[in-house]
C-alpha cells in the first residue's frame, strides 16, 4: 500500500497499491513478513496462515507440473469451495496455467460445452462429479487426465474411461516450486464462464489486474474477516482473497450458504463483513427473531440489488449495507455506500475511481440526464477489466464496440451525476446469484420430443432477482403435462436453470421478419391462470 487517492463523495479514504502488484505477489509478501498471520479458514476444516498458503500453492504448482500441466493450459476445476481449491487456483497461476471454473450444477450438455470450449487436456474434479465426466468421455477427445483432489488410496474407479490420478499422489512427490516468477498484472488469473444473454456460455479472460481491492471494501484493514459461502467456480469465491489479502485480512470459506448456520459461523469466526444476494437476505429475515440477533460481530454487508426489506435487516442485525454495480467482465464500475437504505436515492451509484461510464443509446451516443440508456464502461487503469472472451473474437469485438464495454443494463444518470439501475436491456435472467441465458434454457426444453419451440423469460421473485418461466409450443398431435416436462428437465439441467413456471402456449405473437416469439407480450401477465408453478404443483391461480 503506497498512499491514498483522496476522499470519495462518501468521505471514505481510498488506499492505493503499486500498479505492478498482484494477489500472488501480495500473498508472498505477507508470507515473508508475517508467515504465521492467519489468512484462510474453512468451516469445519483447516486453517492456513499466509506462509502456509503460499508454500502450499507453490507445492501444488510443482505437483501440477509433474502431472504434465504447462503454461497456457486451461485447467477446468469442478469442486466445492475449500482451502485446497483456492490453493489449486494459485498453484496453477504460478505455473501460468489457467484455472477454469466449472459450475458444480453442470451436467450433460452444459458440462460438455465447457470442457470442449476451453480445450482442456487436464481437469481437476472431485469424486462426487466423476460420473458426470464419465458420461461425456466419448465426446471429450482432448481430455487426457483427471486429477481427483479428494480421492483416498484405492478409491479411484478402475474402469474410468479417462486416466485418473489422485492429487495426494502428485502432492507427495512435489516440493515448493521456488523457480517460478511471480504472475504479473496483465497475465491471466482465471477463466470464468458467464452465460451472458444469448447463445452459449462465454469464457471471460480475467487478468490479475481484475482481482484488486474494490471500492466496496476499500476501507477494510488487516483486522477484518470476510465470510465467503460462495463457489470457487465464480469470481465471488475468488475475489475475496484479493479484497482482504491485500490489507492482510482473513477469509472464512464455507462450501455453500446455509441459512441455519450463517449466524453461528459469523460469531464463531468473528466475521466483520460479508456479501449476500437478495434471496439470502430474505431467508435470514424469515427466520424467527432471536434475543441475540444484535449480538454479532458483523459490521458491513454488500449486496446487489438492495432488497426492499433492507431497513428491517439493518435494524434487526445491527449492520450497515453497501451496494455496487459490477459483473465478471468489468469489475465494480459503480458503488454506493458506506451505508444505503430502502430509499432509492441512497442506492444511486457513483462512478468508481479508475472507471469511465456512459448511459448511451443504441448507437453508443450518450443520452441526456434523466433518460434511460445502456450502461457502457471502460477503465483508465490498465488490466482492470476482462481481456476478452476465450475463443470468441466476434463476441469480444461486439461487447467492446467503439472502445466501450456494453453491459446490456439500462441506467439513468441523475442531476448529481450518479447512476441508478432501471432494468435489463439484454435478454437474460438472474436467479440466486446465477446469470442464466434464455437460449440455454430454451435448448434444454426443446430437447423434449413433444416440444416444438420454447421462449424463456424471467419473472420477478418475491425473494429478489428472477424465477425462470418457459412458454412452450408443443408439436402437433403430441401431449405432455407440466409435471412430466419438469421431471424431464430436472434430470438434465443445472438446478439453478430449471424453470419454476411452465405455460403451454398456442399461436404466440411473433416478429414479422424472423417469426420469433415476441417475449414482451409474454411478460405482460406472466403468472396467468395457464401458468403451472412447480412449487405449488398446480397453476398459480384459477381462471
Amino acid at each position: 500500500m503506497t498512499g491514498y487517492r483522496g476522499d470519495m463523495p462518501t468521505g471514505r479514504p481510498q488506499p492505493t497499491f503499486e500498479p505492478s502488484e498482484t494477489l500472488p505477489q501480495v500473498i508472498r509478501s505477507w508470507a515473508e513478513r508475517e508467515p504465521d498471520r492467519p489468512f484462510l479458514h474453512q468451516v469445519g476444516g483447516t486453517t492456513r496462515s499466509y506462509g502456509q498458503f503460499h508454500d502450499d500453492a507453490l507445492r501444488w504448482a510443482d505437483a501440477f507440473r509433474g502431472a504434465g500441466i504447462v503454461a497456457g493450459d486451461n485447467v477446468p476445476a469442478m469442486g466445492r469451495t475449500s482451502v485446497t481449491a483456492e490453493e489449486h487456483w494459485l498453484g496453477l497461476a504460478w505455473l501460468r496455467a489457467v484455472h477454469t471454473g466449472v459450475n458444480t450444477d453442470f451436467r450433460g450438455r452444459a458440462l460438455a460445452y465447457i470442457l470442449a470450449n476451453c480445450r482442456a487436456t487436464h481437469m481437476i474434479c472431485e469424486m462426487e462429479f466423476l460420473d458426470r465426466v464419465a458420461e461425456l468421455a466419448p465426446d471429450l477427445d482432448l481430455l487426457k487426465l483427471v486429477i481427483v483432489p479428494d480421492a483416498a488410496d484405492g478409491e479411484l474407479p478402475s474402469d474410468f474411461p479417462i486416466r485418473l490420478v489422485a492429487a495426494t499422489e502428485l502432492w507427495e512427490s512435489a516440493r515448493p516450486a521456488t523457480d517460478l516468477a511471480v504472475p504479473e498484472r496483465h497475465e491471466l488469473a482465471c477463466i470464468s464462464y458467464t452465460s451472458g444473454t444469448t447463445g452459449p456460455s462465454k469464457g471471460v479472460l480475467v487478468p490479475w489486474g481484475r482481482l484488486w481491492p474494490n471500492e466496496t471494501w476499500i476501507d477494510m484493514t488487516g483486522d477484518d474477516i470476510y465470510y465467503c459461502p460462495f463457489p470457487v467456480f465464480h469470481l465471488s469465491g475468488m475475489l475475496p482473497l484479493a479484497w482482504f489479502g491485500f490489507p492482510g485480512g482473513q477469509v472464512v470459506l464455507r462450501d455453500a450458504f446455509r441459512t441455519q448456520d450463517f449466524w453461528d459461523d459469523i460469531r464463531a469466526f468473528g466475521c466483520t463483513v460479508t456479501a449476500l444476494i437478495p434471496a439470502m437476505m430474505n431467508w435470514l429475515l424469515d427466520q424467527p427473531p432471536r434475543p441475540d440477533d444484535l449480538d454479532n460481530p458483523l459490521r458491513y454487508v454488500a449486496g446487489a440489488p438492495v432488497v426492499a426489506r433492507i431497513d428491517e435487516f439493518k435494524q434487526r442485525f445491527g449492520i450497515q449495507m453497501r451496494t455496487q454495480f459490477g459483473n465478471t467482465e468489468v469489475g465494480t464500475a459503480l458503488y454506493a455506500g458506506p451505508d444505503v437504505s430502502a430509499d432509492p436515492a441512497s442506492t444511486a451509484k457513483w462512478v468508481t475511481p479508475g472507471y469511465e461510464v456512459r448511459a448511451a443509446d443504441e448507437n453508443d451516443y450518450e443520452v441526456p440526464r434523466g433518460q434511460i440508456g445502456e450502461l457502457l464502461v471502460r477503465t483508465t487503469d490498465p488490466w482492470r477489466m476482462m481481456i476478452g472472451y476465450f475463443g470468441m473474437p466476434d463476441k469480444t469485438a461486439e461487447a467492446w464496440r467503439n472502445g466501450w464495454f456494453h453491459t446490456g443494463d439500462g441506467v439513468v444518470r441523475d442531476k448529481n451525476g450518479r447512476y441508478q439501475f432501471v432494468d435489463r436491456i439484454k435478454d437474460s435472467m438472474r436467479r440466486r446469484g446465477e446469470n442464466i441465458s434464455s437460449a440455454e434454457v430454451e435448448a434444454y426444453v426443446n430437447d423434449h420430443p413433444a416440444v416444438s419451440e420454447t421462449a424463456a423469460i424471467g419473472v420477478p421473485s418475491d425473494e429478489g432477482e428472477d424465477e425462470v418461466k418457459v412458454c412452450v409450443v408443443l408439436l402437433d398431435e403430441t401431449t405432455v403435462t407440466p409435471e412430466e416436462l419438469h421431471r424431464f428437465l430436472i434430470e438434465r439441467m443445472p438446478a439453478f436453470m430449471v424453470p419454476r413456471y411452465i405455460e403451454f402456449v398456442v399461436d404466440p405473437e411473433r416478429t414479422e421478419a424472423m417469426k420469433r416469439v415476441k417475449k414482451p407480450a409474454l411478460r405482460v401477465d406472466p403468472l396467468n391462470a395457464r401458468t403451472w408453478d412447480a412449487r405449488l404443483g398446480r397453476p398459480v391461480r384459477t381462471a
